[in-house]
């Protein structure tokens, strides 16, 4: 015999009455599953209560579809609460792992996705995941017993009646996301305690309304009094072949710092982490200082964005946060320059080409030839990652090719990425002691320990290229710098304990920049030296100890004489002669002065500088 359940047939009211219900239930867990306390959660909803109606709406509607879909309240309920929550603990997960939220964007970067599950050491939330688990279980369950009575009497059959119910919540819920949570007003009405970090904005406002936010985001935003056809007119007189003929070699170290350099760390000569970059500060033929990137302990991507366009990632838009996922149109570069002047041009990585979706973005930079590492043969690991040695040997390789002629290279490597754990480079891997004055948790040291070493190893490849590029008769420029400082522990855990600097709140550091500053040397070698007439054209290049790294490519082509080739990095040497350190609403001036106002000549070349900008990235025309 057939077993029958006894079932529950809900009228409209009482299924509108259980939706509201459930629907609460779970932007409730939805909250609860984020990385943030869920107390500090509600405190903030209480004082601003709307947040409290844009978080469960979407979820509210998404409920309402499905109880006509399926006739079933409590189905639908444990669908989305699948779904909501499953997002989520998403989201919870990529902030602790690379401070940044889950975007709508990201389902077109699953792979990316997957690669992070195999590549950063991950702490599952297990009793979050389960509650989830079990409440899902939980409503199915109860839709064995309960569901909805038909929607009848009405003048179309019933499962077209429920196919446009489903329909009308879905497009209510569309409509509110194109217009409600696409408002930028509404959004930044809100009080967060720090709007331009991303994450805090999500756990403060909640995931489930930023989330719908984000289906909007990652524009660029048009800066006002922008002219197409004035920006147009500032795109006129590119001159190919003014600059010497020298190789130019720019390598971006994953995590490469300085930080051993600060007091608290007590290395001498013998024990010093990174010999070849001090050796280098002194030589006759380099120049260093520090370069101020987009991001702190991530954005990879954000830094190669800024000094290969001149643009700045964190002007894009106020909620952009990933340059490279706004690039899908040919762009001006550095590549293109030299590409101009008969420059064989390339772009090294030995990570995955899907990542940052730098596969194509390079193309749209004007890259000649790629390399990735899934193109990479005979590919030499220390622990999980590709070792900053081999790289040097690849970029050694593509400089003997080119057999003389002149090359652009630029190369992002990869070893010292995080996450800093002890079974990094293998379970029995030997690291030389921290040697700090402070006092450290057990925790902080593993980070430093297994971090400095991969410091080590970047310093070493910097050692190798420069012997090698010393060695050639052809002219070489070398140029070496860190995309951000690591990422050592939650809460800038490692950064606190050894008092740095970096680790202060934003207006209390005494270096507003401390927690962007990589260094960067370039380094001539003897031909290129003599090509340059270095001492003279580092004297007229004038560039300061602490530059932004949207102006760094520019300086670079004004050092091998290229800074008027491009009418646009010609404006950006000028303008980084103004004010040549630009972070968000915090500027340094060329005297030295930090401060958070321009005089009306330094205003308009900023503006000048994002209506450009946004013309190169909205409307000209590259074939």
């Amino acid at each position: 015999m057939k077993l029958r359940l006894p079932k529950i047939r809900l009228s409209l009211p009482l299924t509108l009455a259980a939706s509201v219900l459930l629907t609460g239930g779970i932007t409730l867990l939805a909250l609860w599953c984020q990385p943030n306390a869920f107390r500090t959660v509600l405190s903030g909803f209480l004082h601003q209560p709307l947040l409290i109606v844009l978080n469960a709406l979407p979820i509210g509607l998404l409920v309402l579809a499905g109880a006509f879909l399926f006739r079933n309240v409590f189905y639908s309920a444990a669908l989305v609460n699948l779904i909501a929550c499953g997002l989520s603990i998403a989201n919870r997960i990529k902030i602790e792992v690379r401070d940044e939220p889950v975007f709508p964007r990201d389902f077109a970067l699953l792979k990316e996705a997957g690669s992070a599950l195999s590549s950063y050491d991950i702490n599952y939330p297990g009793h979050v995941i389960a509650a989830v688990i079990l409440l899902t279980l939980l409503l199915l369950l109860a839709g064995l017993f309960a569901g909805c009575k038909p929607l009848q009497p009405l003048p179309v059959h019933e499962w077209l009646a429920r196919l446009l119910g489903a329909a009308g919540c879905l497009a209510v819920l569309a409509a509110l996301i194109f217009t409600v949570y696409a408002s930028n007003g509404l959004y930044n009405s809100f009080r967060v305690s720090n709007a331009y970090y991303i994450p805090s904005v999500f756990n403060e406002l909640g995931f489930p309304y930023c989330f719908c936010h984000q289906f909007t985001t990652y524009p660029i935003d048009r800066p006002d009094g922008f002219s197409k056809s004035e920006a147009a007119s500032w795109e006129t007189g590119d001159v190919s072949g003014q600059g010497a003929e020298v190789s130019v070699v720019m390598v971006m170290n994953e995590a490469f710092s300085d930080i051993t350099d600060v007091p608290v760390f007590t290395y001498d000569a013998a024990s010093d982490p990174l010999p070849n970059l001090h050796a280098l500060r002194q030589d006759p033929h380099a120049l260093s200082g520090h370069m101020v990137v987009p991001g702190f302990a991530g954005g990879t991507a954000n830094t190669e964005f800024d000094v290969l366009t001149g643009m700045q990632t964190n002007a894009l838009s106020e909620s952009t946060s990933s340059a490279f996922r706004v690039v899908n149109r040919n762009l001006d570069s550095l590549f293109r320059v030299f590409a101009a002047d008969g420059y064989q041009t390339a772009y090294f990585h030995p990570g995955d080409n899907w990542f940052y979706n730098r596969e194509n973005v390079y193309r749209w930079l004007g890259a000649e030839k790629t390399l990735f590492a899934n193109e990479m043969e005979n590919m030499e690991y220390k622990g999980r990652w590709v070792t900053d040695d081999y790289l040097a040997g690849q970029i050694e390789n593509a400089f003997a090719a080119a057999d003389g002629a002149p090359l652009f290279h630029f190369s992002t490597t990869i070893q010292n990425h995080m996450s800093y754990t002890a079974d990094k480079y293998g379970d029995d891997y030997d690291f030389p002691p921290v040697q700090a004055a402070a006092p450290m948790s057990g925790e902080v040291e593993t980070l430093l320990k297994v971090y400095i070493e991969g410091a080590r190893d970047a310093d070493d490849m910097l050692g190798r290229l420069q012997r090698y590029f010393a060695a050639q008769e052809e002219p070489v420029v070398l140029v070496f710098w860190g995309d951000h400082l690591p990422y050592l522990g939650d809460n800038r855990l490692a950064y606190a304990e050894l008092g740095l600097d970096a680790a202060g709140e934003d207006g209390v550091r005494e270096d507003p920049f401390s927690p962007f500053k990589t260094p960067y040397i370039i380094w001539a070698n003897d031909a290129a030296a003599e090509a340059l007439d270095w001492e003279n054209a580092v004297k007229a290049l004038a560039l300061p100890e602490t530059l932004s790294a949207s102006f760094f490519g520019a300086a670079v082509l004004e050092l091998t004489g290229r800074g008027e080739s491009s009418p646009w990095f010609a404006f950006l040497n000028q303008l980084r002669r103004e004010v040549p350190v630009v972070q968000r609403t915090d500027f340094q001036l060329s005297d030295g002065t930090v401060t958070a106002g321009l005089d009306a000549g330094q205003t308009a070349l900023m503006q000048k500088w994002r209506r450009w900008s946004y013309y190169k990235l909205c409307y000209k025309d590259i074939p």
